[in-house]
């Protein structure tokens, strides 16, 4: 598959973290999941998180939107530990858009009712919901299928209207739960041309996890890779991909990128 990214944060660049995650330990009863880990996704980053099954990266994401409480160590966004705020004062405040893997979506009604639906709470102004409603239908190309029901909807079109309800509320901060998982090859590459235009238009920090360890490589600035509750390696996929830790626990010897 061709090169998404053109470019990448450059190191010299200044990275201002938008959201922290500060030596965060969890467990499920006496199962770890996470053991004292510590990483940040900067302001208008594409963040990367790879790893086997079970490893923790759904509960990150679960931990960020506030819908488990870390055993140890704090979360904060723009410098605000936000362990004790509710998940709907996360969303609003801080701006924070996830988009599950599964669902996100009314089955029975039309993307355009899914679109108004949830527009109609985020947005008070009518020519304003109407206007941004406008847009994302044609910034993702969804016009020919506005009075489709959801249910009926390719995956692709899913993935797209799903990220499009996150859009409404103009997130700071997109998590993406396995965005890639089930989709044919010319729908990932048309995600992950979404995804980058998202950041280069809208400086949007982007969180990624998902199983296609080149296809999230493809499309981020950089990456972590979890293992045995820890990270143990950070970086450029050109360097991650290099990283003795990361190829014996992650990659393997034969994994080849670009």
């Amino acid at each position: 598959m061709a090169i998404i990214k053109k470019f990448r944060i450059k190191s010299f660049k200044e990275n201002k973290p938008f959201i922290r995650l500060e030596k965060i330990s969890f467990s499920y009863g006496k199962r770890q999941i996470l053991d004292n880990i510590s990483f940040n996704i900067n302001q208008g980053e594409i963040l990367g998180m790879l790893g086997p099954n079970g490893v923790g990266k759904s509960t990150i994401f679960n931990l960020i939107t506030g819908l488990i409480k870390p055993d140890f160590g704090s979360i904060l966004f723009n410098e605000t530990n936000v362990l004790d705020y509710p998940i709907s004062e996360r969303t609003t405040k801080f701006k924070i858009g996830y988009v599950p893997q599964y669902g996100g979506y009314f089955h029975d009604l039309t993307l355009m009712e899914n679109l108004n639906a949830i527009a109609e709470i985020l947005i008070k102004d009518n020519q304003e919901r109407i206007s941004k409603i406008d847009e994302l239908i044609a910034k993702f190309e969804l016009d020919s299928v506005v009075n489709i029901k959801a249910k009926f909807l390719s995956g692709g079109q899913k993935k797209k209207l799903v990220i499009a309800l996150t859009l409404l509320g103009n997130p700071k901060i997109l998590l993406l739960d396995e965005c890639f998982a089930a989709l044919d090859v010319l729908t990932i590459k048309m995600l992950q041309e979404l995804i980058v235009n998202l950041q280069t238009e809208s400086n949007i920090s982007i969180c990624i996890c998902d199983h296609q360890a080149r296809d999230l490589l493809s499309c981020v600035d950089v990456a972590v890779v979890l293992s045995n509750c820890k990270i143990i390696a950070k970086g450029t996929p050109s360097k991650l991909v290099k990283d003795k830790n990361a190829r014996s626990a992650y990659f393997g010897d034969s994994f080849k990128f670009n």
